[in-house]
């Protein structure tokens, strides 16, 4: 951290110093991609808004592009969360059999899951839109085969991205999200007239590619040096099995993880499709909303807190990791209280400014805000529920978030399928087809909370035994 004499802070010597920190200039240009992301991202939501409102195309695109969306956050996260640790404790010829076997091992998993979006689009649209309109299902279909392309795309370029995070360039990496909204935007303005919805897949596409151009260009000379001799590349192709295990339990953990908690946000759209017409549309913009308020509450706070755990874990010092955790936990848990509430209160003018325009009318403002007052609670439960579970992953404690990760689907799919089969009037209801996601989504972070903190005795006594 830069320092500075007494009552001379904020000087320019303090800034240029803390401008040439690595932790405080990463920090500064993820922050300012995220920044970016979110705000072209109100963009690309207000283009779909005002193109295609609440009516059978925005349901349409909700239907096709959502679980895209979903499955490539889980791949990226899962790639950078499992192998930066992993690749950061080792050094040259290590390091690059590690990240050659990688590759190897995982742009052929990229490879089959895109063929096999595109191959089964068809059973994957009945199973993720079960009451989209028949009219539009070919659409469906199309708009997923296409943007499936970005699946292999956004998983090619995570692992890229994972050699800049361990040289601690983020620049290249830091503004994918911005990249994929910025396309997605420019081909749905520009190509609306010539083809449709289609225009959006296209620019989805489209802004993945350029994303992984950016961060192979950028990586291309570091990869290069890596494995420069012949002999690393024919290393790496010598891993053993149980290496070859290990390179896939790691990341494996985190996937089951993050696909269980995203099987909570595509079970909740399926139901909303049976709902009516617009349901899904309506679910998707609260859901982007939200989203951008939970990226502002863990990104930065698990961005700090996350090697410090690790650190004091490191040090056998694990019952202080859980109350620097817990009190992390609180303090989060304030913020998204307040911000819960504000939303609440303000849904209905903010919705209206931010999307009332075009076909997205009053009745749309008024049928998303009542999706929204049952979904916000999720900005509760997801947020503290990710910044614990982040936590007890630095800690290389795996088994309990991945267990706890089962419980939002759970219990979404039984509070759902309770309220269709007793209370179909309610069933049908805006305000209730995202309750059962956000009643998951605090089951589970109670649930992880209370028996985490249960195990503070026992890693005090550890630590006491390992001392």
């Amino acid at each position: 951290m830069p320092t500075a004499a007494p009552g001379r802070w904020f000087t320019r010597e303090w800034f240029q110093q803390a401008f040439e920190n690595p932790l405080i200039r990463g920090g500064l240009t993820i922050g300012l991609g995220i920044v970016l992301g979110n705000l072209i991202g109100f963009v690309r939501v207000a283009v779909t808004a005002y193109l295609l409102g609440t009516h059978s195309l925005a349901d349409t695109l909700a239907v096709a592009i959502g679980p895209i969306d979903t499955v490539n956050s889980v791949l990226i996260n899962t790639m950078i969360f499992a192998f930066v640790p992993m690749l950061t404790r080792q050094q040259g010829r290590e390091r690059a059999v590690l990240l050659r076997r990688a590759s190897q091992l995982f742009v052929p998993i990229f490879v089959a899951l895109t063929g096999s979006i595109i191959i089964f689009a068809p059973l994957l649209i009945r199973v993720l839109g079960p009451g989209l309109d028949p009219a539009y299902v070919p659409a469906a279909v199309n708009v997923l085969r296409i943007t499936a392309i970005s699946t292999l795309t956004a998983g090619v370029a995570a692992l890229y991205s994972v050699l800049l995070f361990i040289e601690r360039r983020f620049g290249p990496t830091a503004f994918y999200q911005a990249s994929l909204n910025l396309f997605t935007v420019v081909s749905a303005l520009l190509l609306w007239r010539v083809l449709g919805i289609y225009a959006f897949a296209v620019g989805y596409t489209a802004g993945s590619c350029v994303q992984l151009a950016v961060v192979y260009f950028a990586s291309r000379s570091s990869w290069r040096a890596l494995l420069a001799d012949q002999s690393e590349v024919d290393a790496a192709n010598e891993v053993v099995g149980h290496e070859t295990a290990e390179l896939l339990a790691k990341p494996g953990a985190f996937l089951v993880y993050a696909g269980l908690l995203a099987m909570n946000v595509l079970v909740t759209r399926a139901f909303a499709t049976q709902a009516g017409t617009g349901m899904a549309a309506a679910f998707d913009y609260c859901m982007r909303c939200v989203n951008v308020v939970i990226a502002y509450l863990v990104s930065p706070v698990s961005n700090t807190l996350l090697p410090e755990i690790a650190r004091l874990r490191s040090e056998r010092r694990g019952a202080e990791a859980v109350r620097l955790m817990e009190r992390t936990i609180g303090i989060a848990g304030a913020l998204a209280i307040a911000s819960l509430l504000a939303g609440i209160v303000l849904r209905e003018p903010l919705i209206a400014l931010l999307f009332q325009r075009g076909n997205f009318t009053a009745q749309s403002t008024e049928l998303v805000s009542a999706v929204f007052l049952g979904f916000a609670p999720s900005l509760v439960g997801l947020s503290l529920l990710e910044l614990m579970s982040r936590s007890m992953f630095a800690m290389d404690r795996r088994r309990l978030p991945v267990l706890v990760a089962a419980i939002p689907v759970t219990v979404n799919l039984a509070l759902s399928e309770a309220l269709r089969v007793f209370w179909p009037g309610l069933a049908a209801r805006p305000e209730f087809i995202a309750g059962g996601a956000s009643a998951g989504l605090l089951v589970a972070f109670v649930t992880l909370f209370v028996v985490n903190h249960q195990t503070r005795g026992e890693l005090a006594v550890e630590a006491r035994a390992v001392r």
